[in-house]
């Protein structure tokens, strides 16, 4: 199911930064996103951290911290910044400092890192703003590297899902195209490459895709469900008819199915000559 805004004919639909009660709306439940998120290929943090220049490493939308603490398990000193502080206070159960703001506000009060990463948030900031904020907070060379799980059921399946979806929710289009697998975020990834280029404080962008399989349960998939973009604004009883039409649609696959997931990376390396902004996140 979508993370982020997809499927509608509104300008505000191709810019989701600009969603924000959905950006914001992750935190009603932190400990079922973080029990039920999928985790990121180790391959990819592995490359990450090959790329850095050291270990000091800021998570932008850090969340519950999943991310931060697969960095800090390969060696990283992470400081988060969220904009949800029930989010934040969960991700310092786990020993992640975490402050509270939007990126392109936040204060770095001085402070400088090796790598900025953001794990399935960048599409909740401004694509040049934050850019122009990375950049502004790496020391030369350093790299951002921004990064999504991109999930795919098997094809019946996700029809069955996006059926599911109309059927209960038939005027909210953007959740009509369920799971849209790496190919449904080519907007979003050249939207992000393309605010890296316009911040001017970047090398050109790469592209890293890492492709694993993750097997779920009918009750491992609904456990995750609710945790989805704008999914805890729903009246219980239309989640409960939600859950109940994706649950059958599992049932009819035989109670479990694999998902494919593709983590795509968009990421650029700090040149020497980056600008210095006068406000933040705002260039000159």
């Amino acid at each position: 199911m979508p993370t982020l805004p997809s499927g509608s004919a509104r300008p505000s639909d191709q810019e989701p930064h600009r969603h924000r009660p959905m950006a914001e709306s992750f935190g009603a439940d932190p400990d079922r996103y973080d029990r039920t998120r999928p985790r990121y290929p180790e391959a990819l943090v592995r490359r990450i951290v090959a790329a850095g220049t050291g270990p000091d490493l800021l998570d932008v939308g850090c969340g519950t911290g999943i991310a931060a603490r697969q960095f800090r398990a390969a060696g990283c000193r992470v400081l988060g910044v969220d904009v949800d502080a029930r989010m934040a206070q969960w991700a310092r159960r786990s020993g992640i400092e975490a402050e509270v703001a939007a990126f392109e506000a936040w204060d770095p009060a001085g402070r400088t890192f090796d790598t900025v990463i953001a794990g399935q948030t960048w599409h909740w900031v401004d694509p040049v703003a934050g850019a122009s904020r990375a950049a502004q907070v790496l020391r030369p060379g350093g790299r951002l590297a921004v990064f999504w799980n991109a999930g795919q059921p098997p094809a019946g399946l996700a029809a069955a899902f996006s059926a599911v979806y109309r059927r209960v929710l038939p005027d909210a289009l953007l959740y009509h195209r369920a799971m849209p697998g790496p190919d449904g975020y080519s907007t979003l990834l050249a939207r992000a490459a393309d605010g890296i280029r316009r911040s001017g404080a970047f090398g050109e962008p790469e592209q890293w895709r890492f492709d694993r399989e993750q097997s779920y349960t009918r009750d491992e998939w609904l456990d995750q469900v609710p945790t989805f973009g704008g999914h805890s604004a729903f009246s219980p009883a239309t989640l409960a008819r939600l859950l109940a039409g994706l649950g059958a649609a599992v049932d009819a696959v035989g109670g479990a199915f694999p998902m494919r997931y593709t983590a795509v990376v968009i990421t650029a390396a700090r040149t020497d000559t980056a600008k210095a902004y006068s406000r933040p996140g705002c260039p000159e």
